[in-house]
This record gives C-alpha cells, structure tokens and sequence, in this order.
C-alpha cells in the first residue's frame, strides 16, 4: 500500500489497536469503545495491511499481541497518555445512547438543527454527535449509525427511506418578487437565476411550463443551499425553494414566493443506515426522525426490520 500521502495510519484504526492491544480481546475493546466487534476486526485489518505487519496472533481465548505489535503498543500508549493530558480538549461523546448521524450543511442548518433538542429529548434522552459534510461517507467504516442525505434513490449497501419530496417553486425577496410581478414564467428570465449545484432544477421547472432554459452568464451558483437562501434574501436574483428547507425563509418572510407554480424534481431526502440489526439508541432516533418526517408506518417498519 501507497503511504506517500500520509506519515501516519489512520487515527480510528490506532485507537481501535490500542484498546485491543489494552484489553487482549477484540469483544472487550469493542464494549470499551462502543463499537461492535466487527468493526473492532475491520479495523485492525486496515492497520495491518497499512503496516504491512501482523500485529496480534488470534488465539481460542482473545488475541495476543506479535512483536510488531508490541512495539506498536508501547508507542501508541505513550502517545495517547500525551494527548490525555492536552487541557481543553474536545472530548467525543460515549455512550450507549450516543447516535452518530452524518448529513449535508444545508438539511443539518435548515432542518434537522431546529428540530434536534425534540430529537433527543424524552425517553430514553439521546445524544446525537453531528458529522456534517458534502461527501457520501462510508457509514460501517466510520461507525456511523444513520445518514441523512438528498438523491434520487437508494445506494449500495444501505437500507434507505424517503423522507421528502421536493415539490420545487421560484421565490426570492420581497422587493426582487414584487419587480418580476405576475404573468408568464418567462418574464424570470429578466434576473439571475440563483442554483446550488447544477442547473437541472431551474431546467426541469421550466421545461414543465413549455420554456427551454440554458444556463446564461448572470446566473449564479452556490454550493450549498444555505448559501443560495442568502444570495436571494439579499436580492441577488431569484431561486428555487426546496420543501422543507426553505420553510423558515418563507415563514419569516425573508423570501417570498415568486410564482405559486410547483414543479416535483426527481430528488428526495432519504434516511440511510447500514443493512443489519441497529443499537437501540439508533433505532429510537429513526422512529423519531420517521415520525417527525411523517414517514408512511409500513415503509418506517420496512426501513428499520432491513436485514443483510
């Protein structure tokens, strides 16, 4: 293996590594860490293979470390003594009622932050740990419980359910609304045309209303939708409002709808999990989304009975 781009392996294989090496078992480290055994197993084969070295000898009662592996123990240890000691850390939450849950910007900002504190209450009270980014992240590498995430359907690998639609219109600000008025879709054609990550959105509207649109010079593009409900509320030109992400622009009245027209564009929100059985934890937090999403009871029973 190629490690030309990194002097160190990766850091969630060595913690694995360390709480094996620690404990003798894979089973007693997987409790340690809240993690299954497994994962516990994947992730030492990773070190292993990024080492190019065998580092413990699998035996009937636990595992034993090799002499590579003990010379890997004693480092590790006495780097992670080092970092226990650094004051003002970031602590990663634990816990059996702890939901690692990983989305985009836009859906954790717009959607699923003004809805969290209700998502974790009650009982039992959950804690979610947040992973937001733009990339599909490989959810039983990264021990990840559950994926938020817009496309057009399921991927490999993954049970997923529907969330929501998007039943897409043009909105923009009060004033830029009130220039464009009211008539025939064309005349939004006079403003920049506001998009996230492509033009295929504003295309499919149009198309369904009997207008060709390409994409022109003053249109802009932001990458993230946070970005484009700003550039509109500010009057950089009109966009599209995506139910449900939009709701508080528009009930606020920072944005306004610019033409009642809906048109429902072949993307969804989904909920991804790993196929197989989940934590308890895990599940409640998918019963709660499901419920708070208004997910159909027979697709939500569907969704959390998925077995590999």
């Amino acid at each position: 293996m190629d490690h030309s781009s990194s002097a160190l392996p990766p850091l969630d294989t060595l913690r694995a590594f360390e709480a094996a090496a620690r404990t003798g078992s894979f089973s007693a480290a997987a409790q340690s860490l809240h993690l299954t055994h497994g994962a516990i197993s994947r992730q030492i084969g990773r070190l292993e293979q990024w080492l190019g070295q065998r580092l413990f000898e699998r035996r009937a009662r636990g595992v034993a470390l090799t002499p590579d592996g003990q010379r890997l123990y004693q480092r590790t240890s006495e780097a992670f003594a080092l970092i226990a000691d650094t004051s003002d850390r970031w602590i990663e939450p634990r816990g059996s009622t702890v939901v690692k849950l990983t989305t985009i910007p836009s859906v954790c900002g717009l959607w699923l932050l003004p809805r969290l504190a209700a998502l974790e209450a009650g009982a039992p009270r959950l804690q979610v740990e947040l992973l937001v980014d733009h990339r599909h992240l490989d959810l039983e590498t990264e021990n990840i419980d559950l994926a938020i995430r817009c496309g057009r359907g399921s991927l490999p690998g993954r049970a997923c359910v529907q969330l929501f639609e998007e039943h897409c219109f043009p909105i923009a600000s009060p004033e830029v609304a009130a220039a464009a008025g009211s008539g025939d879709v064309a005349r939004l054609l006079a403003f920049p045309l506001i998009h996230d990550s492509d033009a295929s959105k504003w295309r499919a509207w149009f198309a369904a209303h009997g207008v060709d649109y390409r994409l022109r010079r003053q249109d802009r593009r932001f990458e993230d939708y946070n970005l484009v409900l700003d550039a509109a509320a500010n009057g950089l030109g009109i966009t599209l409002a995506r139910p449900p992400l939009a709701e508080e622009a528009l009930r606020t009245g920072r944005l306004i709808a610019d033409d009642p027209r809906t048109v429902l564009i072949l993307m969804g929100y989904f909920l991804d999990r790993p196929v197989g059985r989940m934590r308890p934890a895990a599940a409640e937090l998918t019963r709660r989304i499901m419920a708070t999403a208004g997910v159909e009871a027979t697709a939500a029973d569907a969704f959390l009975r998925a077995e590999r």
